[in-house]
């Protein structure tokens, strides 16, 4: 009833006679009844079948819900009608012939109560999954992305975030806090970055309406995206998962975990000296306070005891009356781990998260001229901790900016034995948990495919994830039953900081096995090991990503022959006296090496297995590469590092090769 109250009252003012008043008081008690009849309807539908959401094109439309046990369920659509019975288990399905794209379209529920679902887009479905790579936000890149943001109105494309839940028994609903929302520069924030460009690029080019399903959870492992069946031969994997179908044993769990978190957060609180004698506050005396360099790792600086506790960190900042009155913001890079951040004594942020930006607003009235003092409390459970490298310390105010960078004073508040979280129990890591808790009552919704971010929670287990990754593509796709449909994903990035000489990778060895696994039918993957950061797991060029990932898409899901969609890949190699000549696919319109007259990162070995820095260049579509001091050389190495700064094979359409390494 468009208007809700106040327009049936303005209504009401504009009705010429008692018959028209009549009229509407009658209309309004059959809305009513209407309303309070659905408060008792037996047919129910899964949240995803809602208002606004897209169904895939060119595919029979599968539509299911729940109602009392031989329920007679119509469901109309486009003006035909199709009719099923509810079964033995309450559950109905029934599947609408295939269309073509457009919309919007009204979908009727109808046996003993009704659902209407309303503005329904066709056109292509992509779920996307993974860890916090997909999971990441658009709001994180924001200041990256502003023009990209503010123009990204677009009804035709749509976003369903599937809220996080854990569970290890049979799911059938998810939830979700938004539904089905469509791009404009408000919700886009909190699209997946990575899906969103994905489908920008898609709609760019075909005009189709995109749907994209987020069922993401970060820090999650393949093995928890997996039905636990699949794995019944690792032991390791499927055991827990039985164990903790037990719902009273994970409670248990749980409530133990807590404790045991509150119990060391306690002890520090209270041992923390710093918080007894209020050090925040701007009557502190900093003369007994030690020098220290940011940013830093503390234990870089001098502080190698105190790898659990509480450091204390200061630092006075001249302010000048002309920058008064304006809106400030502090930038804090990253900050291992948690940190509660002090402007001249009041609190004005705090962050658990390690890869959270610490961005946080100073409140005008907090500004002083001259000397004003920020305070930075840091509490650390284990390890490293202080200020992540190469990443904004500074205020900005109006267009000044102060930068943080350089000499700080610090003083230790307390030094505890660290937390354990090899004691705590991660129900996200386990296998099944992500399958139960979010991924189950989502299969069999028509899709046109998957596009995956995920690997980092693996990458110590680079041997088993070619065989987990595998078996959960082979049973997604068995459980949808809508046949190979494409799968994309993206290799991992490059991260950590760069090494002088050739070394082993545990990120390399992941990389391979997600190269590997392209050995499946309809697969497709994204390299993008040229555009992460060393200092951050979540480097912020989605763009890129989703347009790389829509180039595979446009080879793998749209059938598009002509279309260049990766970076040069390893083929095989001979070897001709002191040199090792490599042959590629995928050379698009030929190699070059991007921003360089030479090829870097390759390395090569003999016999001795130790690889070391070689020379490489391109000749013709193969790329020869040698050292001088290597007389018979047996292997090759690219890009075989956790960060390959400067490795710059790529085809001329811009796309990077994988790593690779020969001996494999």
């Amino acid at each position: 009833m468009p208007g809700g109250v106040e327009g049936t009252q303005t209504n009401q003012k504009r009705l010429k006679n008692k018959s028209e008043m009549k009229f509407l008081r009658i209309g309004l008690f059959f809305l009513m009844s209407l309303v309070v009849y659905a408060g008792f309807a037996t047919i129910t539908v899964p949240r995803f079948i809602s208002n606004g959401m897209v169904l895939q094109r060119n595919a029979p439309i599968p539509i299911w819900g729940w109602a009392d046990n031989a329920e007679k369920i119509t469901v109309e659509f486009k003006g035909k009608k199709y009719k099923t019975v509810t079964g033995a288990d309450k559950k109905w399905k029934i599947n609408i012939a295939a269309q073509n794209a457009g919309g919007p379209y009204l979908l009727r529920i109808a046996g003993s109560n009704t659902i209407v679902v309303e503005n329904i887009l066709i056109g292509d479905v992509w779920f996307c999954s993974g860890q916090s790579n997909m999971e990441y936000e658009l709001y994180k890149a924001s200041e990256k992305y502003p023009t990209e943001i503010s123009s990204s109105t677009n009804d035709q494309i749509r976003h369903f975030l599937v809220k996080r839940r854990i569970g290890f028994n049979t799911a059938t609903n998810i939830e979700s806090d938004k539904g089905w929302e469509s791009a404009n520069p408000s919700t886009v924030l909190n699209f997946t970055a990575v899906g969103y460009f994905f489908a920008r690029n898609l709609y760019d080019k075909y005009k189709v309406p995109i749907g994209l399903i987020n069922c993401s959870y970060g820090g999650t492992p393949a093995e928890a995206w997996l039905n636990e069946n699949e794995l019944k031969d690792f032991p390791a994997y499927y055991n827990p998962s039985i164990k903790f179908k037990d719902s009273s044993l994970v409670k248990s769990i749980s409530s133990r975990d807590k404790l045991l978190a509150d119990d060391w957060n306690d002890k520090i609180n209270k041992s923390d000296v710093g918080l007894q004698q209020k050090w925040q506050t701007v009557t502190t005396n900093y003369t007994d306070w030690q020098p220290i360099q940011m940013p830093n790792f503390w234990q870089d600086q001098g502080l190698k005891g105190v790898e659990s506790g509480v450091v204390w960190l200061t630092k006075e900042i001249y302010i000048p009356p002309s920058m008064l009155g304006k809106n400030a913001l502090l930038r804090l890079g990253n900050i291992i781990m948690r940190d509660y951040t002090y402007f001249n004594g009041v609190l004005i942020g705090t962050t658990s998260n390690k890869y959270a930006p610490r961005k946080y607003s100073i409140p005008t009235n907090l500004l002083k001229p001259g000397i004003n003092t920020l305070t930075v409390r840091i509490v650390n459970e284990s390890g490293n901790a202080g200020f992540i490298k190469d990443k904004p310390y500074r205020i900005e105010i109006g267009d000044s900016i102060i930068d943080l960078k350089g000499s700080w004073k610090y003083k230790v508040g307390t030094t505890i034995a660290p937390l354990n979280r090899e004691d705590v129990t991660r129900f996200q890591d386990q296998t099944a948990s992500m399958y139960h808790g979010m991924l189950e009552p989502l299969i069999g919704y028509g899709i046109k495919g998957v596009i995956w971010y995920q690997g980092e929670s693996n990458i110590s287990r680079a041997a088993e994830y070619r065989t987990i990754f595998s078996r959960l593509i082979n049973s997604w796709r068995k459980e949808w039953n809508q046949g190979d449909f494409p799968f994309l994903y993206v290799q991992l990035a490059n991260n950590n900081p760069s090494k002088p000489l050739p070394a082993n990778s545990k990120l390399a060895e992941l990389q391979e096995a997600q190269f590997e696994t392209l050995s499946l039918p309809n697969t497709g993957m994204s390299v993008t090991n040229d555009i992460g950061e060393w200092n951050d797991v979540h480097p912020m060029n989605k763009l890129e990503v989703g347009r790389r990932l829509a180039l595979v898409a446009q080879k793998i899901a749209y059938k598009e022959s002509n279309i260049v969609s990766e970076g040069p890949t390893y083929q095989s190699m001979k070897i001709e006296g002191n040199k090792i000549i490599l042959s590629f696919t995928n050379i698009g319109s030929g190699l070059m090496a991007k921003n360089a007259t030479e090829l870097n990162h390759f390395a090569i070995s003999d016999n001795t297995k130790k690889f070391v820095w070689a020379s490489a260049k391109i000749v013709g579509n193969t790329v020869v590469v040698w050292n001088k001091d290597i007389l018979s050389p047996t292997a090759v190495r690219y890009a075989w590092a956790d960060n390959p700064a400067g490795a710059n094979l790529y085809n001329k359409e811009g796309l990077p090769a994988p790593c690779f390494r020969t001996e494999k």
